[in-house]
């Protein structure tokens, strides 16, 4: 399974970006998708997950402005995201798996998104 993670970029405080991650690779479908980001200096975290077509989970410090959604057809998983703060400053990765939730079977290779204040 590969997974080729686009969309990061330089925004201003308040502005958008729309990350997708290519899934390739594999005949069976991968129920879990999600993203993570890592900060400088600090650990990987979860940023939202989706399970199936529907079930969709958001860590609280994106809540009601980042949305994970998926298209099937095109097996892509993106993360819509908006009034981005300068916080949001990570590089972040896609992951896949299977089964299980949180996913971590497969990553892909990163995308950085950069705030400025």
């Amino acid at each position: 399974v590969q997974l080729q993670a686009s969309g990061g970029g330089l925004v201003q405080a308040g502005g958008s970006l729309r990350l997708s991650c290519a899934v390739s690779g594999t005949s069976g479908r991968i129920n879990v998708m999600g993203w993570y980001r890592q900060a400088p200096g600090k650990q990987r975290e979860l940023v939202a997950t989706i399970v199936g077509d529907r079930s969709r989970t958001h860590t609280d410090a994106v809540k009601g402005r980042f949305t994970i959604a998926r298209d099937n057809a095109k097996n892509t998983v993106y993360l819509q995201m908006n009034s981005l703060k300068p916080e949001d400053t990570a590089v972040y990765y896609c992951a896949a798996d299977r089964y299980y939730t949180p996913p971590a079977a497969h990553w892909g290779q990163g995308t950085q998104v950069t705030v400025s204040s």
